[in-house]
């Protein structure tokens, strides 16, 4: 019997706050908020109205005992201490060395392809269920790509072979964490070139897998499937690798031809084309007006974010048919603690093997029924 059932590491920080005070808020027992400072642990629990008598654990990442001991002591590590290239590492070989499961918010995948080379084999082996990308990205893409296919199984008895992503309406800007993960990514990739390859790969997380050859999503484009303007989404980097991850790890269920691609409506005609094109020269994480780590949104911005997600599944005899995903908070923060939260919990109650997983491929249908139910997304196909 391990001390605790989850311990949210990085408890002090803007997003773990939050995660922290939704578990409160949820009646969770034998959990625990993680961080290098006690007293600020304090301070945080207080804040949020956790109470009392919530234990705290000081650890730190450049304390490998203190990660090893935390390890130890939890079914469930939830951690969202970022950039996790920089401060990830040594807590995913206490994990993995423990047997202990980790969730996080990682959006970096050439440090994940890192981590799989390093880890995998030995998380099998311990039974350790290492799994990345737990929020915005990329679970509502993830379970909504697993959500199209078992439709396209049902209806057509086979996957469908080329699926769009589409983001319809998204209220609520990225974490001040998700722009610091970029600029360290791409700080190591002009230290390391050998990164570049990785972040350019839509197969950077199946080794030994690549398949036929993905859109790049890289310019603006009109989508006739949708007859309307569509522009880069800059989290498609990511969520396309996961989404192929997924389909690796379930042993091509949705085939080895499979093409699955990103992007944001835009709108019609002129108008929508110039918006596009607008878009694709945005950076939205560029320049210092976003929040920095630890810092977010007001409770009154995160309430009223939202997003609205479209997966178009077309067959080989020109058969579509759609997925939608929404989401009833801002996509950063309200969204994302929710969703890594609500992982957490699901495996607790979820067995499964040892290895480095994406959220679809380890918890599937059943994390998709605990965010219906708990989380505030839905999920509709047909």
């Amino acid at each position: 019997m391990r001390v605790f059932d989850i311990i949210v590491y990085g408890a002090t920080g803007f997003t773990g706050r939050l995660v922290a005070e939704y578990l409160s808020q949820q009646g969770v027992t034998r959990w625990a908020m993680a961080g290098r400072s006690r007293t600020k642990l304090e301070e945080v629990r207080d804040l949020i109205g956790a109470p009392a008598d919530t234990p705290l654990v000081v650890a730190d990442a450049d304390d490998p005992a203190s990660l090893k001991a935390m390890a130890e002591s939890t079914q469930v590590v939830l951690t969202t201490v970022g950039p996790y290239q920089l401060y990830g590492a040594p807590l995913i070989a206490a994990c993995v060395a423990a047997g202990t499961a980790y969730v996080d918010l990682c959006g970096e995948p050439a440090w994940m392809r890192h981590m799989i080379d390093a880890h995998h084999a030995e998380a099998q082996r311990t039974g350790a269920r290492i799994v990345f990308s737990c929020g915005f990205d990329s679970i509502p893409f993830d379970l909504g790509v697993l959500t199209l296919q078992e439709c396209a199984r049902a209806k057509y008895g086979m996957p469908a072979p080329r699926v769009k992503g589409r983001v319809r309406a998204m209220k609520g800007g990225f974490s001040g964490g998700t722009a610091a993960s970029l600029k360290a990514t791409l700080a190591a990739a002009a230290r390391d070139p050998s990164i570049v390859g990785l972040l350019a790969s839509p197969f950077a997380l199946t080794p030994g897998f690549s398949g036929p050859h993905q859109p790049t999503g890289m310019l603006p484009e009109f989508d006739a499937t949708l007859n309307t303007w569509v522009a880069p989404f800059i989290m498609a980097a990511i969520n396309t690798k996961n989404v192929h991850r997924t389909n690796y790890l379930l042993g091509h269920r949705y085939g080895t031809d499979f093409v699955y691609d990103e992007m944001m409506v835009a709108g019609l005609g002129d108008m929508g084309k110039a918006a596009a094109e607008a878009i694709a020269k945005l950076n939205p994480l560029a320049g210092d007006k976003g929040p920095k780590p630890g810092e977010g949104p007001s409770k009154e911005e995160r309430d009223s974010g939202h997003y609205d997600l479209l997966f178009v599944g077309l067959m080989p005899d020109g058969a579509r048919f759609d997925a939608v995903v929404t989401g009833d908070r801002d996509p950063g923060y309200g969204s994302t603690s929710k969703m890594i939260a609500e992982t957490a919990r699901c495996l607790i109650e979820t067995e499964g093997a040892g290895g480095i997983w994406t959220p679809g491929a380890l918890l599937g249908t059943g994390l998709r029924d605990r965010l219906q139910d708990k989380a505030g997304l839905t999920f509709t196909a047909g």
